[in-house]
């Protein structure tokens, strides 16, 4: 009708479902998307704390693991606890202003975490490759451009996503078959052709994703051939240890990303509950992982830590 038409050309909030399906779940669903939220927030927050107090962490390296602490928190918040009341308080409803923001939020931050991990090789690349002018390469002013870099390409991407949801009429439904205001599973929701915006998401990914996966593939080429190279094998193996967390962080960011892509846009067949859980892991694991992983792997962070539960233990 008319009056039905009217009502949702501009919803003023969508209806998030959760995990359509698995609703029976969502409360055992919760408990360790719950836990990987705790420990990303934990982790993150004491990485931030650690570079902060310890000034021999002040280097491009930490500045740059800073950064995606940072970006991590924020992606994480960004859908875990609107996420977390729908699976617990069956509060599905979200303002449609509120969507949009959220949209923008998830997206831009994956792009920044894209970004981030392209300066982490390129720190890995000049501090293997070319160790001698490591200092004169990345200066302060130039770990704050490629920062503001990294921000300003993903947040100026991405900016047109929401406009063009704002712009479509929704005269269907507001039910959203997911956890949160993903920008394609919005989208579908309109009664238009949608086009611009699946073309448009195309190329933010080619342009996003497609340039930094090109050059960390060069950096991790030039790494390796710097590493075999060297004269021994103990030489070879302390070198690669330097960079072998970064790439575990790689790996635990662009292979569910990759998954949730092509499942998105091309798996027809692949069950929606379970490409919803994808893009949730998508979102929560990498967070969770990096401080753990460069907890662990970084000498100099595992050192400050175990030296601040020592001192605390012997208090």
């Amino acid at each position: 009708t008319r009056q039905t038409l009217a009502l949702f050309t501009n919803p003023s909030y969508f209806v998030l479902l959760g995990i359509p399906g698995l609703e029976a779940a969502h409360i055992w669903i919760s408990i360790p998307f719950c836990a990987m939220y705790v420990i990303a927030v934990w982790g993150n927050f004491t990485i931030l704390l650690i570079v902060r107090m310890e000034r021999s962490l002040h280097a491009p390296l930490y500045y740059f693991l800073c950064m995606l602490a940072v970006n991590d928190l924020v992606l994480s918040t960004s859908t875990l606890p609107k996420m977390l009341s729908i699976f617990w308080f069956s509060s599905r409803e979200i303002d449609f202003s509120a969507c949009l923001t959220q949209m923008y939020f998830i997206h831009s931050f994956a792009g920044m975490e894209s970004g981030i991990l392209v300066a982490l090789s390129f720190d890995r690349y000049v501090a293997i490759c070319d160790p001698l002018r490591y200092s004169t390469i990345l200066t302060d002013s130039i770990v704050a451009k490629i920062g503001l870099a990294v921000v300003l390409r993903s947040g100026l991407l991405i900016l047109p996503h929401p406009f063009l949801a704002r712009s479509w009429p929704y005269c269907r439904t507001n039910v959203i078959a997911h956890t949160y205001c993903e920008h394609i599973a919005v989208v579908k929701l309109a009664c238009a052709d949608i086009r611009s915006s699946n073309y448009y998401g195309l190329l933010t990914a080619l342009l996003v994703r497609g340039p930094d996966v090109c050059f960390i593939t060069f950096s991790y080429t030039q790494i390796l051939r710097t590493i075999f190279s060297l004269p021994t094998k103990d030489a070879r193996l302390k070198t690669f240890g330097t960079c072998s967390s970064h790439l575990c962080v790689i790996l635990a960011f662009y292979i569910p990303a990759l998954f949730s892509f092509l499942t998105h846009r091309f798996g027809h067949n692949v069950p929606l509950h379970f490409h919803i859980i994808i893009a949730n892991m998508h979102l929560l694991v990498p967070p969770m992982l990096n401080p753990i992983v460069y907890g662990v792997r970084t000498k100099q962070i595992r050192d400050r830590l175990l030296q601040v539960f020592t001192h605390k233990g012997t208090t």
